[in-house]
């Protein structure tokens, strides 16, 4: 009976696996170069880390388990929770600003769709205890950097940065009551999926007769309905191209908390320029990011075209820390999944992945007797076992088969050189030193060839 993989996994063959590794190592030099330091964590955590975050409804959108103990268990369904936990387990040793990066495979229990998996790997970047718009320049930066390096132009992706803080502002200038912006801030993250009709229809169910908005006066708003006023000013800036244009929405109403975040804004866009990715860059207040723990600049990436979801989100959080126990310490951060990156840069044209290289194929092929055969063939494996152990990648053929049938082999491995051990060769006492490409071939001695090599360093 054959047994398919669970629906929404995948499975990585080697030519899948040279992807992922692709992928993976790029976001690896991207992190490192831009100063983080990689970190890790369990693959399971307790229940209720996750239940903290995105409460009791999170149970249903990630896999839990009970251990033998009786202990309520979950495979991790994002990596922020556990980056909380550690970093509030040693916050007084740490040197901040915490810099940290990690590539962790995920699990969430959802309906497998396009650009949407059960299991798969996310590049998690965080900035922890700097509170400047800097932290965020530094994390939108080294996710432009990492996808501008992939090859993806300002014509391929835009990065789309709203502000909660702005958001908050804006709406409790509005009337909205502050106990039920939470609840709001979900209803407002689903504009970009739904059309203008549909997110008034779900946007006046949410507010229209349920309390959502305080009551002004006939003075501040010229009439009575201040409810349908409140659902027109939040289209209205839901809207806007520019932070420039949120004034003229309030109609000149603008309290500090929303110049603030106005300021803060600009000053974010003005350094972006600076950094040479405003091109990537625009304002778009449609960016939400439904879940509740965000409290300042946020930002979506997302194809241009249109065809797929977010490559990957983010912004800043300044209170998960002490949601877990913790100190306030301000952070910000970004996640970008592996799948969606995937199927944009296979549409673009842009997964460059090198083929294995292999720098020797040690080919035996003497074959006048049986002694002169051993001969050739310890002669082999002993090179092999040196060169292996010099650090240089070697191989070879287990059939030894004919010569033309071995350099066969060795051009599908993408061989740089070969090493032939012929008849010719046994009697000389020397080797015959193909290279691949130039195709020019020279003999030496094993134990000249050998002390040529330099050895690698490391693993």
């Amino acid at each position: 009976m054959k047994i398919p993989p669970v629906k929404g996994t995948r499975d990585f063959y080697p030519e899948d696996m040279a992807v992922h590794n692709y992928i993976v190592d790029g976001w690896k030099k991207v992190s490192l170069r831009n100063g983080f330091e990689e970190y890790d964590g369990p693959i399971f955590e307790y229940l209720k880390m996750f239940q903290i975050k995105s409460g009791e409804e999170i149970v249903e959108q990630l896999f839990s388990l009970t251990d033998r103990g009786g202990r309520d268990l979950a495979l991790r369904p994002e990596m922020t929770p556990t980056l909380a936990r550690m970093v509030n387990q040693r916050i007084s040793s740490l040197p901040r600003p915490i810099k940290w990066f990690s590539v962790p495979r995920l699990f969430r229990a959802e309906r497998p769709q396009k650009g949407r998996l059960r299991e798969f790997f996310q590049w998690n970047i965080d900035i922890i205890g700097e509170d400047s718009v800097l932290a965020d320049v530094e994390v939108i930066f080294t996710t432009v950097n990492y996808l501008r390096r992939a090859g993806l132009t300002s014509n391929d992706i835009k990065v789309k940065i709203s502000s909660r803080k702005l958001l908050s502002a804006v709406l409790r200038e509005i009337g909205v009551k502050e106990s039920t912006l939470d609840s709001l801030f979900p209803v407002l993250d689903k504009k970009a999926k739904l059309s203008r009709e549909a997110f008034t229809e779900l946007l006046n169910e949410h507010i229209i007769g349920k309390h959502v908005v305080e009551e002004f006066s006939e003075k501040l708003f010229g009439e009575s309905d201040h409810e349908k006023r409140a659902v027109s000013e939040i289209e209205a800036f839901m809207e806007a191209k520019s932070v420039d244009e949120i004034p003229k929405i309030l109609n000149l109403r603008s309290s500090s908390d929303v110049m603030g975040a106005i300021r803060e804004v600009r000053k974010l866009n003005r350094v972006l320029e600076q950094w040479g990715i405003g091109d990537y860059c625009t304002f778009d207040p449609s960016i939400v990011r439904g879940l509740a723990y965000y409290t300042g600049i946020v930002f979506e990436v997302h194809d241009i075209a249109g065809e797929f979801r977010a490559i990957c989100g983010g912004g800043r959080y300044d209170n998960l820390l002490a949601d877990f126990g913790g100190p306030a310490v301000s952070a910000t951060g970004m996640g970008m999944g592996d799948y969606v990156l995937e199927l944009l840069l296979r549409e673009k044209g842009l997964l460059q992945v090198p083929k294995r290289d292999l720098e020797y194929f040690v080919i035996s092929t003497c074959d006048a007797d049986e002694q002169a055969e051993e001969e050739a063939e310890k002669e082999a494996y002993q090179i092999i076992a040196e060169l292996r152990s010099m650090g240089h990648s070697a191989n070879f053929s287990y059939k030894m088969g004919s010569l033309s049938k071995q350099l066969k082999e060795a051009s599908a491995q993408n061989t740089e050189n070969c090493i032939i051990i012929g008849e010719e060769e046994l009697k000389e006492g020397k080797i015959a030193v193909k290279n691949m490409v130039t195709r020019k071939q020279e003999r030496k001695k094993v134990d000249e060839f050998l002390s040529g090599l330099e050895s690698v360093k490391g693993v």
